[in-house]
């Protein structure tokens, strides 16, 4: 009778044996096969956020969100629905958070309630870029890649003094190019939009005898002028066949990934430039930053010295963009939230910054990442936690830098000659545009091509074999981006970048999912085994 008793014991202990070598395989096949389940074993760690607002910003937001929802397992959900509207979700306690080129406004221009917050928020900048003007136009057939204008001529065009591409002063921007005789559409957001505020503020400043309206979110109609919604909708239009003659402002960004080109525009030293991410950063080494914590509009932004600046590498209508943060708890945001919101925004300022370039905007310098730093530390839940500068992965500074140095400034090719406003003209095409358009004076002279002749600047193009240093982009297909564009239109998706295996974060991830498989499968059945005394292991 002992002897059965104790064969059982035996039969029972080999049993959880087995139960024991299976749960520790299953736990390894987890880690092994079922990498994605790491993820969501620490999902809970990240409470799903959401925000509204910027078009302008939104490639960026786009790809970011993407970045941290792989490694973080973080859900940051985001509608580009236009900054006006962005800001009335803030003030409504329906978002998290908001992205606005401009601050709330006491006198909205539609005549709307004052913009005025009930709970606390700040200002913080997440990504600068330059506000480019992207165009479709062909002569002879062929697509025009190297337009050029200065800004009065800019600000004729939009506001219909300027309705025919051969108009005189377009002729004289363009001296290598047989301008056609084809009427301008010019086209403008139908919605309340940062950018419209952005390009009417410029406008405002530099030509008030044209641009008479001053700063407004609501672009007028007018003339031959065409409205779309957001910035993939005026992008878009110009983008397709029918747009042909369409001339729009957006974020430079959208142009890259549409594969159009954009205008050079005239800066204050002589020079057409292109709003690349060093041109953009040479331009707002001028910018002036509010510094008034007791301001309503503390961090914003005053853009004259901008505009002015007489580098000749500086894309004038240069700008930041900012993300609207709670300073308390209100609506449906709360502190769980709140660590959410403060541990992307950190993201952002630093690993986020490396990929502005090859998105099409220009990565925020020192001084802006450390002010943003102190914002993030008022968000609730954020622990009082900001960025370390010594270790931020940040393209503009390094350990050690002064907050008014910028490296992306401080190595930013110089304009070719043929750049120089005068009787040349340079021929590599612009923003998503590969190809060049020839000119009629520009003969062989390799002084009119910016990819050959390395001691005057690299040129500003991105395509087409341009020299000025940004990396060549792609769509989330693999397919590089540029060409002649064509009938698909432009679309806000976050671009697919190099994927760089199994980082820190994942490897947490990974660690964290066995340990949770350990801690919910082997106790039963290590107190089992306690139970029978162990006997027959």
């Amino acid at each position: 009778m002992r002897s059965v008793r104790s064969s059982q014991r035996m039969t029972r202990s080999a049993s959880l044996r087995r139960r024991l070598v299976a749960a520790a395989a299953a736990s390894l096949a987890l880690g092994l096969a079922l990498p994605w389940s790491a993820t969501e074993a620490v999902a809970a760690a990240y409470y799903p956020i959401t925000g509204s607002g910027s078009t302008w910003s939104q490639n960026a937001l786009d790809q970011w969100r993407a970045n941290v929802s792989k490694n973080y397992a973080m859900t940051v959900n985001y509608s580009g629905i236009g900054s006006s509207s962005g800001r009335r979700d803030f003030i409504d306690g329906t978002v998290d958070f908001a992205i606005s080129e401009i601050p709330f406004q006491a006198k909205p221009e539609d005549g709307s309630a004052p913009e005025k917050p009930t709970h606390g928020y700040a200002y913080m900048p997440i990504v600068a870029g330059g506000t480019s003007f992207m165009y479709n136009l062909k002569i002879g057939g062929k697509r025009v890649t190297n337009l050029r204008l200065s800004g009065d001529t800019v600000a004729k065009i939009f506001t219909g003094a300027i309705s025919k591409w051969n108009d005189a002063a377009i002729q004289a921007d363009n001296p290598g190019l047989a301008m056609p005789a084809k009427n301008i559409v010019p086209v403008i957001r139908s919605d309340g939009s940062g950018t419209s505020a952005q390009f009417t503020l410029w406008m405002s400043k530099q030509y008030p005898s044209i641009w008479k309206t001053g700063m407004t979110s609501q672009f007028p109609s007018f003339g031959n002028s065409k409205a779309q919604k957001g910035s993939d909708g005026v992008a878009g239009y110009v983008s397709q066949n029918y747009g042909e003659g369409a001339i729009t402002y957006v974020e430079y960004s959208y142009a890259k990934k549409a594969g159009f080109p954009v205008v050079k525009l005239l800066n204050k030293s002589g020079y057409y430039v292109e709003p690349t991410a060093s041109s953009v950063a040479v331009a707002l080494m001028q910018a002036r930053i509010n510094t008034d914590k007791s301001s309503d509009n503390y961090l914003t932004q005053i853009l004259d010295g901008v505009y002015n600046a007489t580098d000749r590498r500086a894309y004038p209508l240069s700008s930041y963009s900012y993300a609207i943060v709670p300073t308390q708890v209100a609506g449906i945001f709360n502190t769980n939230k709140g660590n959410t919101l403060a541990a992307f925004m950190r993201y952002v300022l630093c690993e986020g910054q490396q990929q502005a370039g090859t998105l099409g905007y220009s990565p925020l310098p020192m001084n802006l990442v450390m002010a943003g730093s102190e914002q993030i530390k008022l968000i609730p839940g954020s622990g009082g936690k900001g960025v370390d500068t010594g270790s931020c992965n940040n393209p503009t500074f390094k350990a050690g830098d002064s907050p008014s140095k910028n490296q992306l400034a401080l190595t930013a090719p110089y304009p070719a000659d043929c750049d120089k406003k005068g009787p040349t003209q340079c021929t590599i095409g612009t923003g998503g545009a590969s190809t060049s358009t020839p000119t009629s004076n520009q003969g062989n002279n390799p002084s009119n091509n910016p990819t050959s002749g390395a001691s005057t600047g690299a040129g500003t193009g991105t395509g087409g074999g341009s020299t000025g240093g940004e990396v060549p982009t792609y769509d989330e297909n693999g397919n590089l981006v540029g060409g002649s564009g064509g009938g698909d239109g432009a679309v806000s998706k976050p671009f697919t970048l190099p994927d760089q295996g199994m980082g820190a974060s994942q490897g947490l991830m990974l660690a964290a999912a066995l340990f949770l498989v350990a801690a919910v499968v082997v106790p039963p059945l290590v107190g089992q085994w306690l139970k029978t005394g162990g006997e027959g292991v």
